[in-house]
């Protein structure tokens, strides 16, 4: 499945994760968290984690903490800047 590339020239790739924005104190950047299971073998059960990265936010798209987004693998955009936010699922 292609996703729709938003309007930007920056070629996507890799993974897709959908997630909510935690930060948005940076410009045209946002941190974006989403929770995951974590198998713990000894015990034989699974506690809850949390992933983040830094995402990209292009000029035409509006987004404040506590939206929902998704968030693709793109290029390195600077040296912790490897997603770029695709859709605001909020609006």
């Amino acid at each position: 499945m292609k996703a729709k590339k938003p309007e930007t020239k920056i070629s996507l790739h890799g993974r897709t994760f959908s997630g909510i924005v935690t930060s948005r104190k940076m410009q045209k950047t946002a941190k974006v968290e989403w929770d995951r299971t974590h198998l713990i073998k000894k015990y034989e059960r699974y506690e809850k984690r949390k992933s983040s990265v830094m995402a990209h936010v292009p000029d035409k798209m509006e987004v404040k903490e506590g939206d929902r987004v998704i968030v693709k693998e793109c290029r390195p955009l600077s040296k912790t800047k490897h997603f770029i936010i695709v859709k605001n699922e909020s609006n």
